[in-house]
């Protein structure tokens, strides 16, 4: 069965009781059970888990190509439970280049939990080896970037985890698994936060992880989510569920879309440089050819004149709103150092685009004029 097949069909068999076509959802927080305990139709409590909830999880299993799914109440969520279900007194070696609040989580939180953070350039194969020990429990990987859209090599990092013994975990946010499968390449776990293409309408929060097996480490991640009240609520589930079905002919619009304008971008003379995989100026082109199926809707520019000049752009976009978040229909502009607190990693004169599904033309129109009051 073919991928768009399987977004459309999977999780998605007629209601068992009404026939209705449309998943339906299951708001109850409580399900009826036998005197004794015994759970006669599966169910005990909506944060341990839910029938909407579940259907969900199928779906995903099956777009990821895992033996099982988790989702959480957000990205950010699935995250922490995975690092709180590693065994502790060790190091979790991480890209470099990566999501904000995953830094913050790793800097502030790990220690608590008896886990030392190692950053590495992981687009450098060495540097990643020399990176990894005998104590090393988990290498922690995203592909493409946040918010520089470097592409690691997860088949080789796959190869570096198995001598260590170590768990890979690929954050496949950017890609979604329309474009990338992690799993397929090797990994051990995928990360995904729902909020993004997956939920694809800016309207909920979600986080999930998928198992390439069975293991001890999906049971834990499974408690973790149950004891610290990390399940999400059925409604997000059922958002998410509906936005499954329409993803790969989304994520076909904003590749093209992110296409169009990296090549628009790299022609303009106030941009130095543009960060996008499809472009064949990137470093690792060659490589997101390999892994990826397209490039996605992400990317990111460098002003030549720096942060003042990003800031005015941003500042006189209008089709381009500046706001957080990404993987939306309507295109996002937003200058990162900005938001990344009080250290942040991203280059001061960086500004990254979440690219909707708005016409092409529009959108290159909005950063041309832009980028011309950018010079007054």
């Amino acid at each position: 069965m073919r991928f768009e097949t399987l977004a459309v069909h999977a999780g998605g068999e007629p209601d068992a009781e009404t026939g209705a076509i449309a998943p339906p959802l299951h708001l109850s927080t409580t399900f009826q059970h036998a005197a004794d305990g015994t759970l006669d139709r599966g169910w005990i409590y909506q944060r341990y888990d839910n029938p909407t909830q579940a259907r969900l999880e199928a779906a995903l299993a099956a777009l990821d190509g895992a033996s099982r799914s988790l989702f959480f109440s957000t990205g950010l969520a699935a995250a922490s439970a995975l690092l709180q279900a590693i065994p502790g007194d060790g190091n979790v070696v991480f890209q470099r280049d990566l999501y904000h609040g995953i830094r913050v989580l790793a800097q502030d939180w790990l220690p608590r939990w008896g886990l030392q953070a190692r950053f590495v350039d992981a687009t450098q194969q060495d540097a990643l080896t020399e990176a990894i020990d005998e104590n090393t429990r988990l290498i922690w990987l995203e592909t493409p970037s946040n918010p520089l859209l470097t592409i690691v090599d997860i088949a080789s990092a796959s190869a570096l985890r198995k001598s260590a013994q170590a768990l890979l975990v690929v954050d496949n946010t950017f890609a979604s698994p329309v474009l990338q499968s992690p799993l397929a390449l090797g990994a051990d776990v995928v990360l995904h936060s729902a909020t993004k293409y997956m939920g694809g309408h800016s309207d909920v929060m979600g986080g999930v992880l998928s198992f390439s097996a069975p293991s001890p480490i999906a049971e834990q991640c499974f408690e973790v989510r149950k004891l610290h009240g990390a399940s999400a609520n059925p409604f997000a589930a059922w958002l998410v569920m509906r936005g499954l079905r329409s993803l790969p002919a989304r994520m076909r619009m904003h590749c093209d879309n992110a296409r169009r304008i990296a090549d628009w971008l790299s022609a303009q003379d106030a941009v130095s440089v543009v960060h996008y995989p499809g472009l064949a100026s990137h470093p690792q082109h060659a490589l997101a050819r390999q892994q990826m199926r397209d490039f996605g809707g992400m990317l990111s520019f460098e002003m030549r004149d720096g942060r003042e000049a990003a800031l005015r752009v941003a500042e006189a976009t209008q089709l381009f709103q500046c706001a957080t978040s990404l993987g939306g229909c309507e295109s996002l502009i937003e200058h990162r150092a900005s938001v990344e607190g009080p250290q942040p990693t991203s280059p001061k004169a960086l500004l990254r685009l979440s690219v909707g599904l708005e016409h092409p033309d529009d959108l290159i129109a909005d950063l041309a004029q832009a980028l011309q009051a950018a010079k007054k």
